[in-house]
């Protein structure tokens, strides 16, 4: 009996071995697989950064991946060639007020929708999703059409002005930020308010103390989302005689002096990619957490 045993033990190890043994393989190609995906991607970033220290010459021919003479004053040529400041400023100044108009009100409005039943709450939330199926080309012409009258008419700048490109850009990204706050809102136990309230807090104290902090990482993902899309968007600016770095990096293709100025290009392109990598990198956790947050019940 103890000998058939031990046979049947001895039998059994060489299989263990063998499936760990393949567990393990599978493991490593996992890991080579995703090094080299990781790899390509950040192939691109790496040869904008390089390309953005050669000279003119160097970087048409395309000869050798890393320059010969590293040309740091690039980056000073670009940033005075066009007057890439301006751009950059108001780059941020239009990007970082849509993003704080638009957070709040879509708090607001996402937890309302969320919590409260009225007529129509289920046929406006739909209308509201609706409004994104429509691509935004469709109004571009009756969009300027309509700023263009303002100004005459009304006397008010939406054309050619930050201002304008603010109101723009909170109406484009208002619905759909809504609608991912109201999800992130009605997965918060309504409970939690209700004792609030038991306790002497108004509803809008409830809001902000007890609401607001447990949806903090939907509200910064939403926050992420509206600067990232406003940051990159062209079409309208560029309609619109809106001086934003997406129409700063088409002037040097553009501008007398700067056709095919791609070494400046990629300076400028490395420039406004570190205001974003900084941000999602301080805000990484939070913004991980907004995307999985409701995943687990």
């Amino acid at each position: 009996m103890g000998v058939s045993l031990s046979k049947k033990a001895e039998s059994a190890r060489p299989a263990r071995a063998t499936i760990n043994y393949k567990a393990w393989l599978l493991d490593r190609g996992g890991d080579i697989l995703l090094l080299v995906i990781i790899a390509l991607m950040l192939l691109p970033i790496i040869f904008l950064v390089v390309g953005s220290f050669k000279s003119r010459e160097e970087f048409a021919v395309g000869s050798n991946f890393f320059p010969s003479d590293w040309r740091f004053e690039n980056y000073n040529e670009m940033w005075t060639r066009v007057k890439f400041g301006t751009y950059f400023s108001n780059s941020l100044i239009i990007c970082g007020i849509t993003t704080l108009v638009v957070t709040i009100l879509a708090s607001m409005s996402g937890y309302a929708l969320a919590r409260f039943r009225f007529p129509g709450a289920g046929g406006l939330s739909m209308a509201i999703l609706g409004t994104q199926l429509v691509p935004g080309t469709l109004f571009l012409i009756p969009l300027y059409m309509t700023f263009l009258w303002m100004k005459n008419n009304l006397g008010i700048p939406l054309i050619g002005t930050n201002f304008g490109a603010i109101v723009l850009y909170v109406g484009f990204f208002l619905p759909i930020s809504l609608w991912i706050q109201r999800s992130f809102f009605a997965t918060i136990p309504i409970d939690l308010e209700e004792q609030a309230m038991v306790d002497g807090a108004t509803r809008f104290q409830a809001f902000v103390y007890i609401v607001m902090p447990l949806a903090g990482p939907g509200v910064i993902s939403t926050a992420i989302f509206v600067f990232l899309t406003a940051w990159d968007e062209l079409l309208f600016a560029w309609v619109l005689n809106v001086q934003t770095i997406p129409v700063g990096i088409r002037q040097f293709t553009g501008v007398a002096g700067s056709q095919n100025r791609y070494e400046l290009l990629s300076a400028a392109s490395v420039v406004i990619i570190l205001p974003v990598a900084a941000m999602f990198f301080l805000l990484q956790k939070r913004f991980i957490a907004g995307l999985t947050a409701g995943a687990v019940k």
